[in-house]
């Protein structure tokens, strides 16, 4: 049993990246699919797809990578808020990364989005992680 899932998540993807893998499979839940969908829609990935082969289903990710130097679109995952210590945002505390460069998820009362989208309907959530 795994307590921290989002942490799974991030650090399946990171490994799979550094072992220059194609493709990595993650246990599925609907956090994780929001977080994929949030991927894809700002280019970090290539494709992805939800298996529902099991209980729990499968999520597919195809990772992307720069056609001829092979370098990862994805450079550095990070998670921000853990179980033991949550780490919220509002509109006027919302953080930037890489100087505007990189996104932050976070999740809201609307749905899982990035800190741009969160500051344009001007509310606030949980930074769930950091990507550049």
């Amino acid at each position: 049993m795994n307590t921290d899932s989002i942490a799974d998540y991030l650090t399946r993807v990171r490994n799979a990246i550094k072992a220059n893998h194609r493709v990595v499979e993650i246990p599925a839940s609907n956090l994780k699919k929001e977080i994929t969908k949030v991927l894809f829609d700002k280019g970090y990935i290539t494709n992805y797809k939800f298996e529902d082969s099991n209980v729990q289903g499968v999520i597919k990710i195809a990772l992307k990578y720069h056609p001829i130097t092979k370098v990862p679109a994805i450079r550095t995952l990070t998670r921000v808020s853990k179980p033991g210590l949550r780490k919220y945002a509002g509109v006027e505390t919302m953080p930037r990364v890489l100087n505007g460069l990189g996104i932050a998820i976070l999740s809201t009362s609307k749905g899982v989005m990035t800190d741009k989208e969160a500051k344009n309907l001007n509310i606030g959530g949980e930074v769930l992680c950091y990507v550049y």
